[in-house]
């Protein structure tokens, strides 16, 4: 995908998870009539896009590939997670799973339903499915529960986000019946601890004046779990309400009964919040009685930028893939987080329900999911690109001033003066970064982010040609930086196809010949390393920013600048459509250093299908590539562009980048097909990627990829650039590059 995927044991143990009736209060509270509001509304067109209905087994989520089987859901940036119960689970009925929250990099079940109502009267418990199967639907921005207790009696469960750190959950009790009815109102949640030391003892339950909450102790576990002893999980309810504690288990109860005369209802308002550090502590608890002194505005404000949301992501696109538009929306927003630790600006993580990608952001990965997320918000666009750049290396850098202007490959909340293991400085990522802000700026119009942006990504671009063109010829290689980790051939080899962001593609074997040359400023300084081969997709991409970086100088007024990158887009274009095209096999090749001669024995992979896109090639040269590219036994497989080709000897359809579909790389197949005239051919193959990749018609999640024989989804779900690179092919307007 993105990089390293490292592979660990894990280990699960099934807890049980306890449920208690509330107790009586002594007093009265006030109820209200209902309104046109209260009743049942008819079921959306896009509800359960998703199927986001399951109980956790084990606080640590994942399968043998890490993966958690629980779909969640999240917004705002939240670092907590939700899920529905199953049907016919009676003792998560009352509740929402979860949640779900991250340990600074590492995700962690903190309960099977955490906070589960319970209602009585007249001291006996009332069964939720007294009147039949409760309702559980997932909407665009919110999660319901509806339940039937009988006799007139109805019970309303909604959970939605009100910042980036609170959930608001709001429980209304509504009488339809004849008789007037006296209630008391509970609730009741256990943790759900992890197995093994420390984890095991990391939290623990603490009573407050409003509810409850969950205090965590230092654990510094670099590859499971990561606390300061700061964090803080906390139910804050805004009626008066007592809470005692036994064990793992706490009882809320509020104070006051509730009387319901025929005809009216009652809410029940509370947040639930996670916040890492105490100053996030004090402003949570504050913003949480904002929230709670107006929830139906809150509420109303959630949903009316839902309506937003959905509106943008579905405006143009056929009746019949909407739901996958609005499938992809909320896979971005449940995979955004906003700032905390390291990460300065709001980003997007690859997936919420993958281990190693729950923690952090990746530069590529970046670049495509912003381009996707300013379809509907073009201020977290903005905010994503930012998020990398922050961590852009500077001239003045103590570890590593030989890079300045390079961008890491990828950053998480921890940066390795804090342990954090998965941050990475061994290589970059593929430089995209002047298409996507340029994408962004035309949802925007947003001109004061061209002029904040454009410094940055010409430095990245000097970077490119200082440290990863090894014989100056104008074409640069991926490679690998002066890094502790980068100690042997093999590890620079290694480091330098995650540069590529196809890690184990054929191109990059060391049994095939791929090796690592050292590049050395003229004094002699060690500036990095270079794959001994100058790779065609790296090139197009330059070729294709330095055309965006032309227009970004002249929109902000440079027109010097512009001028000077208009000519250097072209230059570079003419050198991979001269020397990387292959005429005997009509296919776009990465070369060989030194002599330029098209490394064509390792196969032909999805890259040569880049200067299409970017619009390098000549017509000519398009002719031949459409062909492959619409050939059965090469790359209209049954799910269209393997990374591969069929005919390949080295092609295997479940191998990551050795045969699997994209759907990043199919975005870029479908626009440069359409870029040269083939339209037709990019919807015919649209058509049949879509229908046969498995899950996106139905409520499956949107997956990393996918194989190319059969449409089985493979790897991690809930895949952010595989969402981010649907939206436009559901409307056929695959933003060509340059």
């Amino acid at each position: 995908m993105t990089g390293h995927r490292p592979l660990y044991a894990l280990t699960a143990l099934l807890l049980a998870a306890g449920a208690l009736a509330a107790p009586q209060a002594a007093s009265q509270a006030a109820s209200h009539p209902a309104s046109a509001a209260d009743h049942p509304r008819p079921p959306s067109r896009y509800a359960d896009v998703l199927d986001l209905h399951g109980t956790p087994t084990a606080a640590l989520p994942g399968d043998d590939k890490d993966n958690n089987p629980v779909t969640v859901f999240a917004d705002r940036g939240a670092w907590h997670a939700y899920a529905l119960p199953e049907k016919g689970d009676r003792a998560a009925y009352g509740g929402f799973t979860g949640p779900l929250y991250i340990a600074q990099e590492y995700p962690w079940w903190l309960s099977t339903s955490f906070s589960r109502i319970r209602l009585s009267e007249g001291g006996h418990t009332l069964d939720l499915a007294a009147g039949g199967t409760p309702r559980f639907t997932s909407l665009p921005g919110l999660l319901r529960q509806s339940y039937d207790l009988g006799r007139g009696l109805r019970l309303t469960l909604e959970l939605r986000f009100a910042t980036d750190r609170s959930a608001l959950v709001r429980a209304e009790l509504r009488n339809t019946g004849t008789a007037t009815r006296t209630l008391h109102a509970g609730w009741t949640g256990s943790l759900l601890r992890p197995k093994d030391a420390p984890m095991r003892d990391a939290p623990s339950l603490t009573a407050t004046p409003t509810g409850v909450g969950v205090d965590f102790a230092r654990v510094r576990k670099e590859w499971d779990y990561l606390t300061d002893g700061t964090e803080r999980f906390e139910i804050t309810h805004k009626e008066p309400v007592r809470t005692t504690l036994d064990g793992d288990t706490y009882r809320t109860a509020a104070t006051a009964p509730v009387t319901l005369a025929p005809g009216r209802s009652h809410r029940f308002d509370w947040t639930e919040s996670y916040t890492f550090t105490a100053a996030e502590r004090t402003r949570e608890a504050h913003r949480a009685r904002q929230v709670l002194a107006a929830p139906s505005a809150e509420a109303a404000a959630a949903d009316e930028r839902w309506r937003r949301y959905v509106r943008d992501v579905t405006r143009g696109v056929p009746a019949d893939r909407r739901r996958m538009a609005v499938k992809s929306l909320e896979t971005l927003v449940t995979n955004r987080r906003s700032a905390a630790g390291k990460i300065k600006h709001d980003g997007i993580t690859p997936s919420i329900s993958y281990k190693w990608f729950t923690g952090g952001l990746w530069a590529w990965d970046t670049w495509k999911q912003a381009v996707g997320t300013a379809r509907f918000d073009p201020r977290l666009a903005q905010s994503q690109i930012r998020s990398m750049f922050d961590w852009q290396i500077r001239p003045d850098s103590r570890t590593r001033p030989q890079d300045a202007g390079m961008i890491p490959d990828a950053i998480f909340y921890n940066d390795p003066a804090r342990g954090g293991g998965n941050w990475n400085e061994r290589n970059s990522k593929p430089p995209l970064a002047a298409w996507a802000v340029w994408e962004v700026y035309r949802r925007s119009g947003d001109t004061a982010f061209l002029r904040e942006m454009y410094p940055k990504l010409a430095a990245y671009q000097d970077w490119w040609y200082r440290n990863r063109d090894h014989d100056h010829n104008g074409l640069a290689e991926y490679g690998a930086t002066v890094d502790p980790a980068n100690d042997s051939p093999e590890q620079r080899r290694l480091a330098a196809a995650w540069e590529s962001g196809m890690d184990n593609a054929p191109r990059y074997d060391a049994a095939l010949g791929t090796s690592v040359v050292a590049n050395r400023a003229a004094d002699g300084t060690l500036l990095g390393y270079s794959l001994a081969q100058e790779s065609v997709d790296l090139n197009a991409y330059l070729a294709a920013d330095q055309g965006y970086l032309a227009r970004i100088a002249a929109v902000v007024g440079h027109g010097r600048d512009a001028r000077r990158w208009k000519e250097k887009s072209a230059a570079t274009h003419a050198l991979v459509r001269k020397t990387m095209y292959d005429p005997a096999d009509g296919w776009f090749h990465d070369t060989a250093l030194g002599t330029g001669k098209p490394l064509t024995a390792r196969g032909r992979g999805i890259e040569g299908a880049i200067p299409l896109w970017t619009g390098t090639a000549s017509a000519a040269q398009a002719r031949t590539v459409r062909a492959r590219l619409t050939d059965p036994g090469e790359f209209a497989t049954g799910v269209p562009f393997p990374t591969v080709a069929k005919s390949s000897p080295y092609f295997s359809p479940t191998a990551y980048w050795r045969g699997p579909v994209w759907l990043d790389q199919a975005y870029f197949a479908l626009g440069g097909l359409r870029r040269y005239g083939y339209g037709k051919d990019a919807d015919a193959l649209t058509d049949r990627l879509l229908a046969h990749a498995s899950g996106l018609s139905g409520n499956g999640p949107i997956m990393e990829n996918y194989d190319p024989v059969s449409g089985a989804p493979l790897n991690s779900p809930h895949f952010s650039w595989s969402a981010a690179s649907l939206l436009p092919m559901l409307t056929g307007d695959e933003a060509p590059a340059g």
